[in-house]
């Protein structure tokens, strides 16, 4: 069965140049399966046309893709990498990536580290390293920051804030106009997490952030309340929409379209959904989370999205193929125009006409360190535990002291 939807995917095939040397020459055959999470519409066609391209260039080989959506495949992982491994699967750098290092369900692909393809992936090797070793090839990050509604801005007239004090005055002012500072959903916690990981970066730097993710620094330290204490004067001021754990991330996304809301904290890949509900470059905007502590770096979030090979893996030479293919700075700049994100290989070209990808680019070269996420930074359990008392706190802030108890017994157990 070969790679699906090809037809709808020849835009993305022909915008990319053909792949030369190696990839060309190889001699692959036999099956290859491949389990993507990309189910949303610019991931699913981006990869089907790359899919499509590696095809067209080894006719012997038989590609069999397999789309699930995220949230599931985030539940199906296991299950697949331990009975029944597809050659490639999409997943996370990080301590995302962990489990399956530990395990030996990832492959170690420190072979694809070398020479020039290790120079221009270099920014991201540390993320995909355990043990000295590599289990992974990145094929896109993408920024985190500032979504927001210049015209209701303009409107105020407010600027874009440097500081803590001056997105506090500009939060105010929007609610004094009778709209919510900012839109968010929570009913998949991760959400939430994202303004835990800025405020702790921006309160007590990149170092203590990774640190306490690492099991390092206990919840209970004063760094970490004076993080909490930020967050709650915009909870006590009222900043987020009401009845946020109902929504999902997309869900959210009308509060800004309507003027409900004036900013959100998201990723990147949420620009495409927030124009495609209505919203244009012109009423849209993007500005980098300010300041908070004098001195502190400003280090930033850059998830990382990869591509690994399980260790039960039955073609293992054309993974690899197509792992350094989707590496090379053609494929990286032909895919991230497609996704709307930035490519992790140097070498490759940003869009420039996209100035949300401009804005990023610029500001995660300019950043002192790059972050995962919590999710990826954090283990699995200490994860989970740590977004459903961020979520809690939101809504019940008054339990702050119970939340962070909770988060602590659970670092003693889970990083022991």
């Amino acid at each position: 069965m070969r790679s699906i939807l090809k037809a709808s995917a020849m835009a993305l095939v022909t915008s990319a140049a053909l792949a030369t040397g190696a990839f060309a020459a190889d001699k692959l055959s036999g099956d290859m399966k491949i389990f993507l999470d990309t189910s949303n519409p610019a991931p699913r066609a981006t990869f089907e046309g790359i899919i499509a391209q590696f095809d067209e260039m080894h006719p012997d080989l038989n590609i069999e893709t397999t789309i699930i959506d995220r949230d599931g495949y985030k539940t199906q992982i296991r299950n697949f990498l331990t009975a029944n491994p597809p050659d490639v699967a999409t997943w996370y750098a990080g301590n995302r990536m962990l489990p399956y290092v530990k395990t030996g369900l990832f492959e170690d692909v420190s072979d694809l580290w070398q020479g020039e393809l290790a120079e221009q992936l270099a920014s991201t090797k540390t993320a995909l390293t355990i043990d000295g070793k590599q289990w992974g090839v990145p094929y896109t990050y993408y920024q985190w920051g500032m979504y927001y509604r210049k015209d209701i801005f303009d409107k105020l007239g407010l600027s874009e804030p440097k500081t803590w004090d001056e997105e506090k005055a500009n939060c105010q002012k929007i609610i004094d106009s009778g709209a919510k500072c900012y839109t968010i959903g929570t009913k998949f916690l991760w959400t939430a997490a994202g303004w835990f990981d800025y405020l702790n970066l921006r309160t007590n730097g990149y170092e203590f952030h990774m640190a306490l993710t690492a099991g390092e620094v206990s919840w209970t330290d004063d760094r970490v309340k004076k993080t909490m204490a930020n967050w709650r004067e915009l909870i006590d001021m009222g900043a987020f929409i009401d009845d946020h754990t109902a929504y999902s991330w997309q869900e959210a996304i009308p509060f800004l379209v309507d003027g409900k809301a004036a900013a959100y904290l998201m990723g990147n890949f949420a620009v495409d959904p927030i124009k495609a509900a209505g919203l244009t470059d012109d009423q849209l905007d993007f500005y980098q989370f300010p300041l908070i502590t004098e001195g502190i770096p400003m280090a930033e979030e850059a998830p990382t999205d990869t591509l690994h090979i399980p260790s039960g893996a039955q073609n293992k030479e054309a993974a690899r193929a197509f792992l350094q293919f989707v590496a090379t700075p053609e494929v990286q700049t032909s895919m991230n125009a497609s996704l709307g994100q930035l490519p992790v290989n140097n070498q490759a070209s940003v869009n420039t006409d996209d100035k949300f990808v401009q804005q990023g680019f610029e500001m995660l070269n300019g950043a002192s360190a790059l972050a995962q996420f919590f999710d990826r930074d954090a283990p699995a359990e200490m994860a989970k535990v740590g977004m459903e008392g961020f979520q809690e706190f939101m809504v019940r802030p008054d339990n702050l002291d119970q939340i962070l108890q909770r988060l602590e017994k659970t670092r003693e157990r889970v990083y022991k």
